[in-house]
């Protein structure tokens, strides 16, 4: 099984701003029942950018200015909270390819990385950089260059942090633990068809 080895995201960019998102902030527990992730992405943030009565309120995700927007900046500890995979499904079925904030929470860093969603950490002046070049021209484009751990944008560059074992699995589209183990199944058969006690 082959994957796509991810070595650069670019597109244009959409600040949600502020520290410790949690997962249900991301997508609230009652919109996690359904059989498939597919649909998600329309609830993201759903309790932030919606009234009660299902009116859009001021929310960056809500803005004309950032539609189709597939890089989302934040702050610290983003993806906190419970470790619901939903939080992922949403932001990626929402069109999202990457997410850039200070730091990430650790089991929500690992469910992205193993839908292929790079979670880069940026410093917080960086962040602020990044993301009053997206307020001034939102159609600016943001590159991150996952192999050489830098963004990017408007004529600047940016240092980014990503865990090694990571940026490895994405740059060599081994991203996927379930995949890599699929791949594996005719090495494993051979091997067991060795071993005497696995005789049928």
């Amino acid at each position: 099984m082959s994957l796509e080895k991810i070595t650069t995201v670019a597109g244009r960019g959409v600040h949600v701003p502020g520290n410790d998102i949690d997962t249900d902030r991301i997508i609230p527990a009652r919109f996690m029942k359904c059989v498939t992730f597919d649909g998600l992405g329309e609830f993201l943030f759903h309790d932030v950018r919606k009234s009660p009565e299902g009116a859009d309120q001021p929310h960056p995700l809500n803005d004309p200015r950032f539609q189709g927007a597939t890089i989302l900046l934040s702050g610290a500890n983003f993806g906190c909270g419970s470790s619901r995979e939903h939080a992922p499904q949403a932001i990626q079925k929402h069109g999202f390819r990457a997410v850039v904030a200070e730091s990430f929470a650790e089991i929500f860093f690992g469910n992205c990385i193993a839908l292929g969603i790079p979670c880069l950490g940026v410093g917080r002046d960086d962040i602020r950089k990044i993301a009053a070049a997206v307020e001034s021209r939102p159609d600016v484009e943001i590159t991150i260059d996952i192999a050489k751990g830098e963004i990017r944008f408007a004529g600047q560059t940016v240092k980014a942090t990503l865990r090694e074992s990571a940026r490895e699995a994405l740059v060599g589209g081994r991203w996927d633990a379930i995949g890599d183990l699929l791949e594996g199944v005719g090495d494993v058969k051979r091997v067991a068809a060795r071993l005497p006690y696995l005789a049928v």
